[in-house]
């Protein structure tokens, strides 16, 4: 009975040693291990495409910087390994297309490079803004061009009911201020005195904002429509292109009345009058004696954008004496304007402008003692006060258009009327089913 018992003992370890042999024989196999690999390989992700500026990012290593003081095209090129021939046969086929020395401190570029140990640059990208950038390309050949991001407009709508004041309106909903200003200076300067609103005055606004490339939101785009109830009087406001050979752009009124007049009411946005139009004024540096002032000075930030009143055509840009840099614009045979002591000028002799164009920046040229453009305006060739002046009203619409025009704003205010009062919406929750547009791209 002893000896059955071992028997079966030694059998059952007997069995044991041979699953553990086994086990390890499996452990060690080196099929097993590539059977293994390949079903890892199977599942191995392989990472999605990122296009940016036209290119597959995957395929280069990719190096972002900013243009510093100092720094040329030849000298990023050439720190980043690439042979000073070869950056001169760059730039000098690439000249035709971008002048590489207007490369500006502050704006960011992009370096496409080689996936190995060198990382030679293959492709240099510079954004001169938001919207634009230059793509100088020398993988293979050498080529230079200019292209732009994709942009994006979404279209909204703004409502609000003033208790003080508009900005205070349009803060408490997180809109930006910016309506504010467009309704106030672009759309209706001449209607509603916005210093001035009552409280229950009330506003609608369809706008468009933009992005460029889905995500940078750039800001307001411009303002499609707008109602604002004043003193419980409506005021209607259209956006329509009056003349598409010039770009000329105007806002009219239900009835098809342009809201401008021919002339701004300032030159620079967001200033304050400093010293108005005074053909009496006393300085005391000059004993208190009479020194006529005949222009207004707008105190502003240096570079702040100028901005033309009118419509005309450029006659003078130049700098002289106590004038700095300025510009003289004759807008027809009875009215003038000029802008003095700007930092830069932005216009040519002999050019067209239309109302609203930047000319040139704020400064301190010539005799002055603070930034600020000194505005100058002539009526039949005598220098006045533009703000006694009972100025034109913008060109009228004319007969031909004005039908179109009316045609044209029916849907517009059919949907401007059915937005009710309330905070920022999407157009198209606002709108239910009325088939309106939401955004588009370039």
């Amino acid at each position: 009975m002893v000896r059955k018992r071992n028997t079966r003992v030694g059998n059952k370890y007997l069995v044991l040693l041979i699953l553990a042999i086994g086990f390890v024989a499996c452990k060690d196999d080196p099929k097993q291990d590539i059977e293994i690999e390949e079903e890892l390989a199977v599942v191995e992700e392989v990472p999605e495409d990122v296009y940016e500026f036209g290119f597959n990012l995957n395929n280069f290593i990719v190096k972002r910087d900013t243009i510093r003081r100092g720094d040329s095209f030849g000298l990023i090129l050439e720190r980043n390994r690439l042979g000073y021939p070869h950056i001169f046969n760059i730039a000098e086929k690439a000249k035709d297309s971008f002048d590489i020395r207007r490369l500006q401190v502050g704006k960011p570029y992009t370096l496409l490079c080689a996936k190995d140990s060198l990382e030679q640059p293959k492709c240099f990208i510079y954004q001169p803004n938001l919207e634009e950038y230059v793509v100088i390309n020398f993988q293979d050949s050498i080529h230079a061009y200019t292209s732009r991001k994709p942009i994006k407009y979404v279209e909204k709508v703004a409502t609000g009911v003033i208790t003080n004041n508009i900005s205070e309106t349009l803060e408490e909903q997180g809109l930006s201020l910016r309506l504010a200003y467009k309704m106030a200076d672009d759309i209706y300067a001449w209607t509603i005195d916005f210093r001035r609103l009552q409280k229950g005055d009330r506003f609608k606004v369809v706008y468009t904002d933009k992005y460029i490339d889905d995500t940078i939101y750039t800001g307001i785009d411009n303002i499609k429509a707008a109602y604002f109830e004043h003193n419980k009087e409506p005021f209607y406001a259209f956006e329509y292109q009056t003349d598409s050979v010039k770009g000329i752009i105007d806002y009219f009124s239900e009835e098809a009345k342009n809201l401008r007049r021919a002339f701004l009411k300032a030159p620079v946005k967001f200033s304050r009058i400093s010293s108005r139009y005074n053909l009496k004024r006393r300085i005391a540096v000059y004993g208190f004696r009479v020194r006529p002032h005949k222009g207004t000075d707008f105190a502003a930030p240096i570079g702040t954008p100028i901005m033309a009143t009118a419509n005309g055509t450029v006659t003078e840009s130049k700098r002289r004496g106590g004038n700095g840099n300025y510009v003289k614009i004759r807008h027809n045979a009875t009215y003038e304007t000029q802008y003095l002591h700007m930092k830069k000028r932005n216009a040519k002799v002999g050019q067209f402008v239309k109302q609203g164009d930047v000319i040139g920046w704020v400064g301190m040229t010539g005799n002055t003692g603070g930034p600020h453009v000194c505005y100058r305006f002539w009526k039949n060739g005598r220098q006045v006060d533009p703000f006694k002046q009972k100025l034109p009203e913008a060109k009228p619409i004319s007969d031909s258009l004005k039908a179109k025009y009316l045609e044209f704003i029916i849907p517009i205010k059919q949907k401007l009327d059915s937005i009710p009062f309330g905070e920022e919406q999407p157009l198209k929750e606002s709108l239910e089913n009325q088939n309106n547009l939401i955004s588009f791209q370039d």
